[in-house]
């Protein structure tokens, strides 16, 4: 039995009367540690197994990542810190790739001089967003993703090099897992509270030829990130409903 409506002194007292002091100092710190604040906000706090992926994200949160959020193509000032950029890698990383694969490469384009080529080799409407915008990510594919495997999948990753130098498994894997990627970042951004202005509108080959020199990268789609301004933002567009885009099998 406890005496939690008790002063310290007199539980003290109280188990050393029962028993040894060694006994009675044991029983009396665990009871300090579960009667202290901390102790009671964890009580009520779920387990490991009880915090997981089965908890919804509230209202707002889907909101920010889904249906309030928007692409942008005007941007403020507010700058984008590196810091904030590994924070986002740093999220994004985790996002499902076959085998681990991970064949996505970023290029973050934040400084004037970078802007104005990509944006020299951007189609006319969307090379004012690039240069206004404070960083654009060229979002590629590594066709050599499988150097990496032995580090990426300890487990079977040399193993699968082999499969994976066929061209054609090779381009069609990197290609799929490399554009989950760029959506990962999507969503991870907005998640930070960053706006993304993804675009294709750009001549890939020389991209690839001024960005990923000498390289088997190549670029998948650009995305502009920052925080954005309502100017030249479009009314949403309608989407499919369930019954257009999917059917039950």
């Amino acid at each position: 039995m406890t005496l939690s409506g008790v002063s310290p002194s007199k539980r003290f007292g109280h188990y050393l009367r029962a028993g040894s002091e060694e006994l009675a100092r044991g029983i009396f710190e665990i009871e300090e540690r579960l009667m202290s604040p901390f102790s009671v906000l964890m009580r009520d706090q779920p387990s490991p197994s009880e915090n997981s992926m089965s908890n919804k994200l509230d209202a707002l949160a889907l909101d920010q990542l889904f249906r309030t959020a928007r692409t942008r193509n005007g941007w403020t000032d507010r700058p984008v810190t590196e810091e904030q950029l590994r924070e986002l890698y740093e999220l994004m990383k985790f996002g499902p790739t076959s085998s681990n694969s991970w064949p996505a490469r970023f290029v973050w384009i934040r400084s004037a001089e970078a802007k104005g080529r990509l944006a020299a080799l951007a189609a006319p409407n969307n090379a004012p967003k690039i240069l206004a915008a404070p960083v654009t990510v060229i979002v590629g594919y590594d066709l050599d993703f499988a150097e990496q495997l032995p580090k990426l999948f300890p487990a079977r990753g040399k193993d699968m090099q082999a499969f994976y130098s066929d061209p054609l498994v090779a381009q069609t894997t990197a290609f799929r897992n490399g554009s989950l990627q760029g959506a990962y970042l999507i969503v991870a951004a907005r998640a930070l509270g960053l706006d993304c202005g993804p675009m294709s509108g750009f001549n890939n080959e020389a991209v690839d030829s001024e960005f990923f020199a000498n390289t088997r990268i190549k670029s998948n789609f650009i995305c502009s990130i920052g925080y954005g301004s309502n100017e030249n933002l479009f009314p949403r567009n309608p989407r499919l409903r369930f019954e257009e885009a999917g059917r039950f099998a």
